[in-house]
C-alpha cells in the first residue's frame, strides 16, 4: 500500500512550487493527521475551541521538518479539498508557532489550480485580514485545552522556500531510518507526478 509520507513524490518544480498532501480540510475542527506506521488519517481530536480550520491544512511528502514531523502546510483555496487528496501549491510565507516550548513552522501556500488563489507569491499581498485570521486561529484553537500557543510574524516566501530545502534535505538523509522506523521497506519508490500535474 501506498504511504502519503513516503512515497508520493513532493512534485518536479521544488522548492517553491510543490505537491501537498490534505490532512484537514477547510472549515474543518477535526484534527486529523497522518499515522505514521500506516500512511493513513487518524482522529487526533476534536478541537475544543469553537474555530475551524482557516485554510486546508497538509504536509509536503518527503519532508522532515524540526519537530520530527512532516513539514507542515496551509493551502489557501476557495474549496474544502478532501482529506488525503494531492493539491499542486506555491509558497507565499512561513508561519512558525511556538507550541509548548518547541518552534513549529508552518508554510503558507495558495493552490495554483485555483483562479482566485494563484496569481498570489507573497503573503503580504494578501488580505490583510485573512492573515489576521491564519495567525488568530492558531493562537486560539488549543486555548480550551489549557495549552499557549505563540504565533509570531508571518515572513516572505524566501523564509518558506528555505524551511522546505531543509526539510527536503533532512528527509533525504533520514529516509531510510525513518522507513524501517515505521515498518517499510527503503526500496519503495516515490510515485511520480504526472505531466498534467506540473
Amino acid at each position: 500500500m501506498m504511504h502519503a509520507w513516503h512515497d508520493v513524490s513532493p512534485g518536479n518544480d521544488l522548492p517553491r512550487d510543490f505537491q501537498a498532501v490534505i490532512e484537514i480540510p477547510l472549515g474543518s475542527n477535526v484534527k486529523y493527521e497522518l499515522d505514521k506506521a500506516s500512511g493513513l488519517l487518524r482522529v487526533d481530536r476534536i478541537i475544543h475551541s469553537a474555530v475551524y480550520y482557516p485554510a486546508n491544512y497538509g504536509f509536503i511528502p518527503q519532508t522532515y521538518a524540526e519537530d520530527d514531523d512532516p513539514l507542515d502546510v496551509l493551502v489557501l483555496c476557495q474549496e474544502a479539498v478532501q482529506p488525503l487528496a494531492l493539491i499542486q501549491a506555491r509558497a507565499i510565507g512561513l508561519m512558525t508557532m511556538v507550541d509548548s516550548g518547541a518552534s513549529d513552522d508552518k508554510v503558507i501556500a495558495v493552490a495554483t489550480n485555483d483562479p482566485e488563489f494563484n496569481n498570489y507569491v507573497e503573503a503580504r499581498d494578501l488580505p490583510p485580514h485573512r492573515l489576521l485570521v491564519l495567525k488568530r486561529f492558531f493562537s486560539d484553537y488549543k486555548q480550551l485545552e489549557g495549552k499557549q500557543v505563540q504565533v509570531e510574524d508571518i515572513r516572505p516566501a524566501y523564509a518558506a522556500i528555505t524551511v522546505i530545502e531543509k526539510a527536503l534535505a533532512r528527509y533525504k538523509k533520514e529516509r531510510q531510518r525513518l522507513m524501517a522506523d515505521h515498518g517499510r521497506s527503503a526500496k519503495a519508490s516515490s510515485l511520480p507526478q504526472s505531466k498534467s500535474e506540473a
